[in-house]
């Protein structure tokens, strides 16, 4: 049985993340907590909306009710990307070379390494952003679809569109595929990689009882992950027209408990699934065996991240009854 050490924070906490081998805890009220030789806490905004992993840098990108995006390095330090006044910063994305993007109202923003910005403004509210794998391009979830904007060049946006509102984005690890979250309870997906003067073939993914709050990508691609039902549901994008005319996995499935969050772990196709109820199971894609990581708490699952050994698995919870699985045990 995997060992888990508890971290009890005080109300909503977002956002589980590592750095390196030390896990990091985004909490609603603006801190960040991390485990490293005690517990260390670091003031950062005056009420956190979004955080997310920066990979490539190492660090941890957040946005807040204060208009600040930050970036929180491993050693605890802050350093501010940008200052929208008055506004909140709904939505935070890592891009290559140390790009940032953020959505705030209309608006998405690039923030380039050297401190320059440039603003993409759409008609309706921007939701969700992401980076392509490849190349200085963010998506902007909207109402009715996403638009796509090359942030280096002037080069034309693309809009892909789709009726309903999109909450939230991803890039396929290979860039083939983008996928959003719907306030229908639903994924929608567009195929990228249509020959020029194809029309973008469209994905449907529906059937969800409740709103998809977070999606993980399996290491290479080929599997998607989302949340919104009794179970996580694994679509299949290995394949060049990915889910389309494919049934889903269905992994973990408990009943009438709802999954709240899903990741993937970064070097093996391997499943962690969060609960409404608190419970986390590890799934082997393979075999769908699963294992217990942690018995039911106190709230929702939030958010989930792997170390870079592998062997650890933070967690958050909306109640602030956090932790850190050891599966190496």
């Amino acid at each position: 049985m995997p060992t888990v050490a508890p971290l009890d924070l005080d109300g909503h906490v977002l956002g589980a993340h590592f750095l390196g081998d030390v896990p990091f805890f985004a909490s609603s009220t603006g801190t960040f907590h991390r485990l490293d030789m005690g517990h260390q806490v670091t003031e950062a905004h005056q009420g956190m909306l979004a955080s997310v992993t920066d990979a490539a840098t190492n660090s941890i990108i957040s946005g807040g009710e204060d208009g600040k995006v930050l970036r929180l390095s491993a050693d605890g330090s802050i350093k501010m990307i940008a200052e929208v006044p008055r506004k909140w910063i709904t939505s935070v994305a890592p891009g290559p070379s140390g790009a940032v993007g953020y959505a705030t109202g209309k608006t998405a923003t690039v923030v380039t390494s050297d401190g320059r910005s440039r603003d993409f403004t759409e008609q309706r509210s921007v939701e969700g952003v992401a980076f392509a794998p490849k190349g200085l391009r963010i998506a902007a979830a909207r109402y009715n679809g996403v638009t796509l904007h090359w942030a280096g060049t002037n080069g034309a946006p693309v809009d892909l569109e789709w009726k309903g509102a999109h909450n939230d984005v991803t890039f396929s690890p290979d860039g083939r595929f983008l996928v959003t979250s719907m306030q229908e309870n639903a994924l929608h997906g567009w195929k990228l990689d249509s020959k020029p003067g194809e029309e973008t073939r469209h994905m449907r993914m529906t059937g969800y009882p409740a709103k998809i709050k977070s999606m993980s990508w399996a290491p290479k691609g080929k599997w998607l992950a989302s949340s919104g039902a009794p179970a996580a549901i694994v679509w299949p994008f290995a394949a060049k027209d990915g889910p389309m005319g494919k049934a889903p996995l269905e992994l973990g499935t408990r009943a009438n408990i709802l999954v709240t969050a899903v990741q993937f772990h970064h070097t093996e196709d391997v499943l962690a699934i969060g609960f409404i109820d608190g419970m986390i199971l590890g799934v082997r894609i393979a075999d769908q065996k699963e294992a217990l990581l942690r018995r039911p708490g106190k709230g929702a699952i939030t958010s989930m991240a792997w170390s870079k050994n592998g062997k650890l698995l933070a967690f958050a919870s909306e109640a602030g009854d956090c932790g850190v699985v050891d599966i190496s045990v």
